[in-house]
């Protein structure tokens, strides 16, 4: 029989244990799949002595990871220590440097340097490979990356974190605030201690880099992405989403347009009917619109021990049967930089809500200052206040109330110009909210 694919896990977190298991329970199959037995050789943590519910005894430990990626009794590094500089770049750069295949789940370290750990990959004939990163245990880069290649992708676009996504479902469904959701997910640790990194949307931004990299041929431009995260909103947006036929998901969204290849991650307001609205809690799901295949929407977990332990050993699969391809679909060299889409020229339809006094001539004021924009309004929809109405069931009681706009499609740049005129004229009392809205 074929030597045995010699594994070293350079992190045992919830992901890297499930890996170690994974590999064990599911042997037979992998020999039967590649040919060859896959075996863990080799492990390293920060701590030895916690309790992962896994026997250690077997594996030779390194307590220093790089050490690992250099051993000599191990073929391939898996990386899971996360962060984009520090033990996890050292770690993949020397595993390549000494002729070891690499699978990572570390979106941060790819979007931050990717294109050169991928060219030293390729220049070594080396396997950098990355199907955990993206969106847990979805195969979406082995989709976009070997399932299109007879299609054009015009956008890729999808629900990318899940923390986001169960945070947005609390609120909606529950009538939660923002704070509320936020500390029930860290409880029950789908968020971290310090969320930052996924409600404000860069855990989202590293993901869309990759995958805009695999949809559309060009070079990861990490820095080119307009991040907006979830904060902000609040449970009237929810409700005003839900009475005009919307949902409001923290998206992921990559497109070809006139200008060049957009990219931006910010909250979305889907048609409550399409199928990436019906994607609830901590699942993730990724649209692929394609000239051949139309629309292809992928859903699964996008986190977990279990769910993306299933995409790394994917990987470590592909490794153990020959079957290196180029990290990004096509050689590095062969990588198109692509045009940037500025952020202000984007176009679409807009969901603004603003808080005004309810008096006459505010809602006046404000669609005369969006047709001097050229900004066409949909629908316009005000909501007085229980009380202000039960204090003035006849006229205006001067309270403050939302009144919510629904525009054509109109450029990100006159929506901006014409909200800060808005505030400039002194028809707000605090500052309005702005929803893009994704059409099918």
């Amino acid at each position: 029989m074929t030597e045995a694919l010699r594994i070293g896990v350079a992190g045992l977190g919830t992901v890297g244990s499930s890996v170690v298991r994974m590999i064990a329970r599911q042997n037979n199959v992998l020999v039967g799949r590649c040919g060859r037995p896959v075996r863990v050789t080799a492990v390293s943590a920060r701590n030895r002595s916690k309790d992962r519910n896994l026997d250690l005894s077997a594996y030779e430990w390194f307590d220093d990871p790089v050490d690992l990626a250099r051993n000599e009794n191990v073929d391939c590094v898996v990386e899971l220590l996360g962060g984009a500089e520090g033990a996890a770049r050292s770690t993949v750069e020397t595993a390549l440097a000494s002729g070891k295949h690499v699978v990572t789940a570390n979106k941060a370290l790819l979007a931050r340097h990717g294109l050169d750990l991928a060219r030293a990959a390729e220049s070594r004939g080396l396997a950098l490979a990355f199907e955990a990163s993206a969106a847990g245990g979805i195969p979406v880069v082995k989709t976009l990356r070997e399932g299109l290649p007879g299609n054009r992708v015009g956008r890729i676009y999808g629900i990318l974190n899940g923390t986001c996504n169960y945070i947005l479902s609390r609120m909606e469904t529950e009538g939660l605030t923002f704070a509320d959701c936020l500390a029930e997910a860290q409880r029950l640790g789908y968020a971290e201690a310090d969320p930052t990194f996924d409600v404000e949307g860069f855990d989202t931004a590293h993901k869309l880099a990759l995958l805009t990299s695999l949809a559309f041929g060009t070079q990861i431009d990490a820095d080119a992405i307009y991040v907006e995260g979830i904060s902000k909103i609040t449970p009237l947006d929810l409700s005003m989403a839900r009475e005009l036929g919307y949902r409001v998901k923290l998206l992921g969204v990559a497109e070809r347009t006139r200008t060049g290849i957009e990219q931006r991650v910010h909250p979305t307001m889907v048609p409550r009917d399409s199928a990436i609205a019906q994607v609830m809690g901590v699942t993730n799901a990724v649209t692929i619109d394609a000239d051949a295949v139309g629309e292809l929407t992928l859903i699964g977990p996008g986190a977990g021990g279990e769910a993306t332990a299933s995409a790394v050993v994917a990987d470590v699969a592909d490794v153990a049967a020959g079957q290196v391809s180029p990290s990004f679909g096509r050689p590095i060299d062969q990588l198109e930089v692509a045009t940037r889409a500025p952020m202000q020229r984007h176009e679409g339809g807009y969901y603004i809500r603003f808080t005004v006094h309810d008096r006459p001539g505010v809602a006046a004021g404000v669609a005369t200052r969006m047709a001097q924009a050229d900004i066409s309004i949909e629908s316009i929809l005000q909501k007085r206040s229980e009380l202000a109405a039960s204090q003035d069931p006849h006229g205006r009681s001067g309270a403050p109330v939302p009144l919510v706009l629904i525009t054509y499609a109109a450029s990100e740049s006159a929506i901006r110009s014409a909200v800060e005129q808005i505030i400039g004229d002194g028809l707000t009392v605090e500052p309005p909210q702005v929803i893009r809205i994704e059409r099918e």
